[in-house]
């Protein structure tokens, strides 16, 4: 009787919860304001090594719809192709950005020597006369899609669109063709395209002053206590180490972009925005998106696990906190979104004292121009033979190579790499457009199909080259670039993907989901129709119990 007792009295409370849970299901957000940003290299181990430390924003956001293993998908994992990702919801093989930089090898221009260039910046104008990849007009022309606001404002004019970054690249594959404003960091001051200046907000002014402010003084920086566990020193060759906090010197520039300062003005400059064009208060739905490049820069200039991205962390958490104070104050219906456009890894000698023996730098023989210049000599041919960015991704066929000599350059480049080491795998092109989409969790797939979400057939090399695990592709650290990443590995490809919103009811999902999901979610929030077959992603139920956004 006793069990029977407690057994119905324990399914009438069960009843009578779920009752009650039911009455108070949680409502699907109709915000005003949709502000999406974008934490450069913020890796999905960062986010979870410094979890528990966090008191400021990214402790709000862990506490609302968190997916902690979210992936940029494709192979590229690089900073152009994932910011192209987050608000299209298209994978980098429909974005058309593969990379930071490509080339086209049949069409060169004059670069800064006289010399042709063959290169392509993701974010520049082609059609400028004079323009190439470090002397180029910043233009979204060569993304192939729309965003979440170019098909905002294509429904609706009234919709605003914003997007400030501390990257050219970063403002324009958030903001996309068609925005209000679009403002980035030139490395000197924050500028917009309009030559007027009329677009910018007033607070530019004082924000860019403030900028040159705080490069033109040498500035100490204070390690936070719950970082004292990171702070080692680690040799990088015989004149250099790092892992403990250094002060800033007067007039770095460099050092000033890889603090919490540039991130904490990046904001400052976005939420003026935010007051002066009214966001969320007009007639339509408005886009604030913000990507902070701060962490990317401290993870290549001194790696990702030492005293400095210990301390950067501490700083983003703090400016996340200030920026929801300031959305708060504002009383407008916003939801925040929060991803990366791709992970990050830590520098190899860190690695290696850390208990990762085979972590190792990669062979100066797996750069395209050290490569190319030996099988050139070898196959008497003049001129380079090979083009790429880097020891791995997408390598190209020089077109001064003799068109009876093509196959044999490409069989020579082929076996050179495929024999190497220090590479897991080698894909001819004809192998990578010949291979499905991909489909299903994106932690399950193969490399090929990881390669191939980032494939365009007008854009990619004659073959890619995918480095093993843990070989940083860069030859030598040195002061300034000592960590990277690029790689098809999970340590690149995932990223936390966080939502939240006033009155959001908490959970997490531990499972894979793309960063081609945000947009198409986000877009279910204000009921906007997006075309399943215009899109690589998915809408994800953002929603605790029987409810759903994805209508």
């Amino acid at each position: 009787m006793k069990a029977t007792h407690w057994l119905l009295a324990g399914t009438m409370l069960f009843a009578g919860t779920a009752a009650q849970a039911q009455t108070a299901a949680p409502e699907i957000p109709e915000p005003k304001l949709i502000v999406a940003i974008a934490v450069d290299q913020f890796s999905t181990d960062i986010f979870n090594e410094y979890r528990p430390t966090y008191t400021g924003g990214l402790k709000r956001l862990a506490q609302g719809v968190a997916f902690p293993s979210g992936y940029q998908s494709h192979a590229a994992t690089e900073t152009c192709p994932g910011h192209s990702t987050i608000l299209t919801g298209s994978r980098p093989s429909r974005t058309g950005i593969i990379a930071n930089n490509w080339f086209d090898p049949a069409n060169g221009r004059a670069g800064k020597d006289g010399k042709a260039s063959f290169e392509v910046y993701c974010s520049e104008d082609t059609s400028v006369p004079g323009s190439n990849s470090s002397n180029y007009t910043v233009s979204p022309k060569l993304l192939k899609v729309p965003t979440l606001g170019d098909r905002m404002r294509a429904v609706n004019p009234a919709s605003q669109v914003v997007a400030v970054s501390g990257k050219d690249r970063g403002a324009v594959m958030m903001g996309g063709h068609n925005t209000t404003l679009t403002m980035w960091w030139d490395g000197k001051a924050f500028r917009t395209y309009d030559a007027s200046k009329s677009a910018e907000p007033k607070a530019a002014t004082t924000i860019n002053a403030k900028a040159k402010a705080e490069i033109d003084k040498p500035t100490p920086v204070k390690l936070p206590a719950s970082c004292a566990t990171h702070s080692r020193a680690v040799a990088v060759d015989a004149k250099t180490s790092l892992g403990t906090l250094q002060p800033r010197k007067a007039g770095d520039a460099r050092a000033f972009r890889a603090s919490g300062a540039f991130d904490a003005l990046t904001m400052d400059l976005a939420l003026a925005a935010f007051a002066e064009k009214k966001l969320g208060r007009g007639p339509a739905t408005d886009v604030l998106a913000v990507s902070l490049s701060a962490t990317d820069y401290v993870g290549h200039s001194t790696g990702t696990a030492g005293a400095e991205m210990c301390t950067q962390i501490a700083a983003l958490d703090a400016t996340l906190g200030r920026m929801f104070a300031a959305l708060d104050k504002s009383k407008v219906p916003y939801t925040v979104m929060l991803t990366a456009d791709h992970g990050g890894h830590d520098m190899t000698e860190r690695n290696t004292e850390n208990g990762l023996p085979n972590a190792e730098r990669v062979d100066v023989a797996l750069l395209p121009s050290v490569a190319g210049k030996a099988l050139a000599k070898e196959l008497g041919i003049e001129g380079p033979l090979l083009l790429g960015d880097g020891p791995f991704g997408d390598i190209y066929l020089s077109a001064a190579v003799p068109a009876e000599k093509r196959q044999a350059a490409l069989d020579a480049a082929y076996a050179h790499y495929q024999n190497h080491k220090q590479v897991e795998a080698i894909f001819r092109k004809a192998e990578i457009a010949a291979t499905p989409s991909p489909a299903g969790p994106p932690e399950d797939w193969s490399l090929i199909q990881r390669v191939r979400a980032n494939f365009d057939p007008e854009r990619s090399g004659d073959f890619y080259v995918a480095l093993k695990r843990y070989v940083t592709p860069i030859p030598a650290g040195t002061a300034g670039y000592v960590a990277t990443h690029g790689s098809p590995w999970g340590y690149d490809r995932r990223v936390p993907i966080l939502f939240w919103w006033k009155g959001v009811a908490q959970f997490e999902q531990p499972n894979g989901i793309e960063t081609a999901d945000i947009m198409p979610t986000l877009a279910s929030l204000i009921g906007l129709t997006v075309p399943e077959t215009e899109i690589d992603g998915r809408c994800v139920d953002l929603v605790a119990g029987t409810k759903s956004n994805c209508r």
